[in-house]
C-alpha cells in the first residue's frame, strides 16, 4: 500500500491552527468563567438587609441601614471603595443610632447610569466627580427618606464630597466628620505629578478583573481583600473577592482616582462661592503615622498641603490626631477612631435615647 509523501512544512501549517485554538481557548477561557461567575455572585452577595433605591433617571444606589435612633450617621467611602470599607465603624455605631452606607454610583452593588441615559447634571457636573456624587446622594436621601438632620462622614474622597454636600445643603448635616481630608491644591503640587503611575496601575487591574486574572490571582493566594480576620463574616470575604473580579467596579475604581483633581476644584469654587453655615460643625480627624505605601517625600509634602488647608479653610475645626494611625485607619485601625465617633454621636443624641 502506497503512502502519500508529506514534507515538514504541511506538518506544521496544520499544527499552527490548533496551536491558534488552544492560545485562544486559554485566553478568552478565564474571562468566560469569571464573567458567569460575577452573574451568579451578584444575586447572592448583596449585604443582608441592603436595599436598591431608584434614584431617578436610571440610577439604582446600594443602601445599607443598621440600628436605631438619631442623629443618623451617613458614611461616605474613599476613592474607588466600596461601602464595606466602612464595615468596623457601621457595626459599632449602629449600637447606639441609625448609620448608613452607600455605594457611590459604579461602585459596590450601584448602577451606573448607560451612555443613552442621562442625569441632567452631566453638563454641569462630569461623571465620576464629586459634583455629580453629591448630586446622587442628595436624590438619595430624598428616595429613602433619611432623616435630617445627620452627621456626614467622609474619607479621603469622602471629605471632598461631605464638604460639598455640607456647603450646598447645610441645613441637612448637623456635624462634618472630615478623616484624612484631601487638600484642593495637592494636585497643584509638582511632586504629585511625578506619581501619576498610579491610575495605570488601577487600570491594570481593571484590566486583570475583565480577562479574569484577578479570580486566578484570589485562587493562588496573590490578591486578597482589603478587610480580612477572624472577626470578618464570609459573606463580608467574599463580597469583597466579587468586587476584586468586578470589571464594572475596577472601572468606576479608576475614573475617581482619574478625576480626582477635578473634583479637588470644584469643591474649591462652590467652598468660595457658598461658605459652611455657622451652624454646621466640623470635626477632623487624622493619623500621626504615614502612608506606608507612598514614599516620605510624598507623605511629608501631604501633611504640609493638609496642616495649611485646615488652618485656612476649618481654622475653628475640632482636630483629632490618633496615635499609630494613617489613612486607612477606617478599616486597619478603626478601634481608636470609633471611639471618638461614639463621643460625637453621644453629644448629638436626645438625654432619653443616651439612657
Amino acid at each position: 500500500m502506497l503512502r502519500r509523501r508529506t514534507n515538514g512544512r504541511e506538518d506544521a501549517d496544520s499544527v499552527k491552527p490548533d496551536r491558534k485554538k488552544v492560545l485562544l481557548f486559554i485566553i478568552f477561557t478565564p474571562a468566560f468563567l469569571n464573567y458567569a461567575s460575577l452573574q451568579r455572585e451578584g444575586q447572592v452577595l448583596s449585604a443582608t438587609g441592603a436595599q436598591m433605591i431608584d434614584i431617578g433617571l436610571g440610577q439604582m444606589i446600594h443602601l445599607l441601614c443598621k440600628g436605631h435612633g438619631r442623629p443618623v450617621v451617613v458614611l461616605d467611602a474613599p476613592a474607588g471603595m466600596s461601602s464595606d470599607v466602612w464595615y468596623y465603624v457601621q457595626e459599632s455605631l449602629s449600637l447606639s443610632t441609625k448609620v448608613c452606607t452607600y455605594d457611590r454610583v459604579g461602585l459596590g452593588f450601584s448602577r451606573r447610569t448607560l451612555q443613552n441615559e442621562t442625569t441632567g447634571t452631566e453638563k454641569v457636573w462630569g461623571l465620576s466627580t464629586t459634583g455629580r456624587m453629591v448630586d446622587d446622594l442628595h436624590r438619595l436621601v430624598k428616595a429613602a427618606d433619611i432623616a435630617t438632620p445627620f452627621i456626614l462622614i467622609g474619607s479621603e474622597l469622602g471629605t471632598l464630597n461631605g464638604r460639598f454636600y455640607s456647603h450646598i445643603h447645610d441645613t441637612q448635616v448637623s456635624d462634618l466628620v472630615l478623616i484624612d481630608p484631601i487638600p484642593e491644591d495637592v494636585f497643584e503640587e509638582e511632586k504629585w505629578q511625578q506619581y501619576s503611575h498610579l491610575v495605570p496601575s488601577l487600570q491594570m487591574m481593571q484590566f486583570s478583573a475583565a480577562a479574569g486574572l484577578s479570580r486566578l490571582l484570589i485562587i493562588l493566594g496573590v490578591l486578597k481583600p482589603v478587610i480580612q480576620g477572624g472577626d470578618v463574616s464570609e459573606e463580608l470575604v467574599q463580597r469583597q473577592k466579587y468586587l476584586l473580579c468586578n470589571p464594572a467596579h475596577q472601572s468606576a475604581a479608576v475614573d475617581e482616582h482619574f478625576f480626582l483633581n477635578e473634583s479637588a476644584s470644584q469643591v474649591r469654587e462652590i467652598s468660595r462661592y457658598k461658605p459652611l453655615s455657622s451652624k454646621t460643625s466640623v470635626h477632623v480627624i487624622t493619623g500621626e503615622s504615614f502612608d506606608d505605601q507612598l514614599p516620605s517625600d510624598l507623605n511629608q509634602v501631604l501633611a504640609e498641603l493638609q496642616s495649611k488647608f485646615l488652618k485656612r479653610s476649618y481654622p475653628n475645626a475640632n482636630h483629632i490626631q490618633i496615635r499609630g494611625a494613617d489613612r486607612h485607619m477606617i478599616y486597619k485601625n478603626p478601634s481608636s477612631l470609633i471611639k471618638h465617633l461614639h463621643k460625637l454621636v453621644s453629644q448629638r443624641q436626645p438625654n432619653q435615647q443616651r439612657q
